[in-house]
């Protein structure tokens, strides 16, 4: 049998990749989508890889299956740039330190904190805690160290530490100038 031309048509591109992400979300394979849909495998498999467009009806029986909105597939994603200098800055507290906020402001899951640390700059004498489920922090240069009720943790560029919120704190720079990022995560 000859194979069939396959022509890629003027529609959105993500479709068949986020119909993929559904499937995969899901922990479907594409022979149980197929059997749930009465659609063949090969079909399936085109219309995730972009090289064919499902009809109105093959759609619809595709999101049914997999349980997801046609509105859904078509929703621009949320997708935020924030330049650092022109990102707002927080005082979380500590001396020595410029805070910005890189992520999204609408963000409620997690928080993301760019903090620039003079030479010598140092949080709270006494431990405290953030509001948050989890905390990571990420050294990107210089000295920096962690202190917790369980001790003090030296880290150095590329290290990465992540701890309870609920676990008191506190921190300071050691030697020059520290980039770090605190990532702030609740549920």
């Amino acid at each position: 049998m000859k194979a069939l031309p396959v022509q890629q048509s003027e529609r959105s591109p993500e479709l068949g990749s986020r119909l993929r992400n559904h499937r995969l979300r899901q922990h479907m394979t594409i022979e149980q989508l197929a059997t749930a849909t009465d659609l063949t495998k090969g079909f399936i498999s085109r219309v995730e890889r972009e090289q064919t467009s499902p009809s109105v009806a093959s759609l619809v029986k595709l999101c049914r299956a997999l349980r997801v909105d046609i509105g859904d597939l078509f929703e621009e994603p949320d997708t935020q740039v924030i330049r650092l200098d022109e990102a707002p800055e927080v005082d979380l507290g500590g001396a020595g330190i410029h805070e910005r906020l890189v992520s999204g402001p609408d963000l409620e899951k997690v928080q993301v904190i760019r903090a620039s640390i003079e030479p010598g700059g140092k949080g709270e004498e006494s431990l405290y805690t953030v509001e948050c489920e989890t905390e990571v922090l990420h050294v990107i240069s210089g000295e920096f160290v962690l202190r917790t009720s369980a001790g003090e943790f030296e880290l150095s560029p590329g290290d990465s530490v992540t701890l309870s919120g609920h676990e008191p704190h506190s921190w300071r720079s050691t030697g020059g100038p520290a980039e770090v990022l605190w990532v702030l995560v609740n549920k």
